[in-house]
């Protein structure tokens, strides 16, 4: 028991940041493989080659690089962009319109306070003790991003997370004629031994990733389209109707934005960041309707 005591928090999430930039070195390798082994060795030569196999192999390389391209944008916004810090000396508007000698529970909303951050705190946000600060609309801290994702770059993860299983599907079917060919008979393997391991390798990562993928964005959808966050889930389950849920269109609209062609890229419109509060990360529409 005396060893527990003596146990220090912030070195456990200092292990977790230095345990996120080895996740992102482990995702550049697998990067790198993948590339290896869809354009060095299995679609590139094709191109080169010339002929009709040419135009196919074009094909699967421009979409393989929009795809990539895409990637590394969407990721660097996740990494970089702040999910979204408290204000200093943040108060909410209750505890500033209230009449003297009213209680927080008679102006039917009771102030939140962190006790780390020595400040008030926004509805949604949550303190992380990796960042050690609060975060507003805080989804969780992801060390494949070494940031945690919150109201300012959800949109940004999400979009991270759709194209990397785009890029991952991608891989493994243009990999899988050569992954056939790989037990087939040795004799008939015109391949050094290192570029059928590099391609055994790609192929099985990029398997591996597009499966967990598919599952871990069938989750966000979840959440996504019932305007709930990976920490309130527990929160919506007790409640009989989830008080930020105002309907599927809505709930995209205030992480995605209302111009659909920035839907698709780690970019909000002008118009949507000046009118959409949510974004901003400190005031969310509730429904009139919402049962606790």
């Amino acid at each position: 028991m005396d060893c527990c005591r003596h146990v220090n928090p912030s070195r456990a999430c200092a292990g977790l940041r230095g345990l996120g930039y080895l996740m992102v070195a482990l995702v550049a390798a697998i990067a790198a493989v993948s590339y290896y082994a869809v354009v060095v060795f299995a679609w590139g030569p094709m191109l080169l080659a010339g002929g009709a196999p040419a135009v196919g192999a074009a094909a699967v390389l421009a979409a393989f690089h929009v795809l990539l391209a895409m990637i590394l944008w969407c990721y660097l916004m996740v990494v970089f962009t702040d999910p979204g810090s408290v204000p200093e000396n943040w108060r909410h508007d209750v505890e500033d319109n209230r009449d003297p000698g009213s209680s927080s529970e008679e102006q039917g909303s009771a102030p939140r306070y962190c006790s780390h951050c020595q400040n008030g705190k926004p509805p949604r946000s949550h303190h992380c003790s990796v960042c050690n600060r609060c975060v507003l609309k805080m989804d969780h801290h992801c060390i494949w991003v070494v940031n945690c994702v919150g109201a300012r770059n959800y949109k940004y993860f999400l979009l991270f997370l759709v194209y990397t299983f785009a890029e991952t599907v991608l891989d493994t079917l243009v990999l899988l004629p050569n992954f056939i060919e790989f037990f087939q008979d040795e004799s008939s393997h015109s391949n050094s031994p290192g570029d059928i391991a590099i391609l055994f390798l790609a192929f099985v990562l990029n398997l591996a990733f597009a499966l967990s993928l598919l599952c871990f964005i069938g989750m966000h959808t979840s959440l996504v389209t019932s305007n709930t966050t990976s920490i309130e889930v527990y929160e919506r389950k007790k409640s009989v109707s989830w008080k930020y849920d105002l309907g599927w269109r809505s709930n995209l609209e205030q992480v995605f934005g209302t111009k659909k062609l920035f839907w698709f890229v780690p970019l909000y419109s002008t118009d949507d960041v000046h009118n959409i509060p949510v974004i901003r990360g400190l005031e969310f529409p509730t429904r009139s309707d919402a049962i606790v």
